[in-house]
């Protein structure tokens, strides 16, 4: 027989194929990816020498700096329980410089576009980079704060007052800890890790002290790197009586640097949202 055609109007009946929509993420998928983010920028952190660098940098300038201490200051009696500290302002630094890396190695490198074609929630990429970062300036920490007590012990000083000695480590660790979630907010503002670095190094080493010296105390106790090396357990020598006396307490002194760190954090974050990728 003979196939009758359509006609017309029985062709516009004819329902057109359907065509597969792209799939939707849910929240409990962004959350789950959360692991694997965090798989992906350790592999990254383990694999780029220059983390590597810094931690051999923290070692060997712990105990160097801790043992020359021990052996050529002998105008004043020294001990572990405070030299052990005197590297950790360094380490801070060197902790913010890892979280400055963190960040910007994946835009100079330009896998940055990558990254978020791999997960497009960037929220998931942040709280990946954040959660690393504090890890890796714990790591730091503990490594500078390690090192420096050794290098006071091979000085052959006393051990001297231990009794607060968790609390002082656990302080200090924060603000390594800290420190590097700061260097990752400034690069994901920055982005450029040359410039974040130079201005890290530049606020914290030279800037903060310039406005101490015009500021009052009241308002000086609140720049952040001065907050943070308040956390740790020893008085500076260029500690007035007048500064220790409006000095915060430990907790306040956490507050008022994690929260530059949160705000840098959230601010990186925020644009992270709004800038193109490359």
């Amino acid at each position: 027989m003979t196939a009758i055609p359509a006609t017309a109007s029985q062709r516009r009946a004819d329902p057109l194929p359907s065509t597969p929509r792209p799939g939707r993420r849910s929240p409990g998928d962004d959350i789950r990816a959360v692991g694997a983010a965090l798989t992906s920028d350790w592999i990254k952190v383990s694999t780029v020498r220059v983390h590597r660098a810094l931690l051999l940098l923290t070692i060997a300038g712990g105990l160097l700096v801790s043992w020359a201490v021990g052996v050529l200051v002998t105008d004043q009696v020294q001990y572990v329980a405070q030299v052990g500290f005197f590297w950790t302002s360094v380490t801070s630094m060197l902790a913010a410089i890892s979280g400055i890396l963190l960040f910007g190695s994946e835009v100079q490198h330009g896998t940055l576009a990558g990254a978020l074609a791999a997960q497009p929630a960037r929220w998931v990429l942040a709280l990946s980079k954040a959660l690393t970062a504090a890890a890796l300036g714990m790591v730091i920490g503990a490594a500078g704060l390690a090192a420096g007590f050794g290098g006071a012990v091979l000085a052959g000083l006393g051990a001297g007052d231990t009794s607060s000695l968790s609390a002082s480590v656990a302080w200090a660790l924060l603000f390594t800890t800290l420190s590097a979630v700061l260097g990752l907010g400034i690069a994901m503002v920055v982005r450029t890790s040359t410039a974040a670095i130079a201005g890290v190094l530049v606020w914290g080493f030279v800037v903060e002290h310039l406005f101490k010296l015009f500021l009052a105390e009241e308002a000086a106790r609140f720049l952040p790197f001065i907050a943070g090396n308040h956390l740790l357990a020893y008085s500076s020598d260029f500690e007035t009586p007048r500064t220790l006396a409006v000095a915060l307490t430990p907790a306040a002194n956490a507050l008022v640097f994690g929260g530059y760190a949160a705000v840098a954090l959230v601010l990186g974050t925020v644009l992270l949202y709004r800038r193109d990728t490359n």
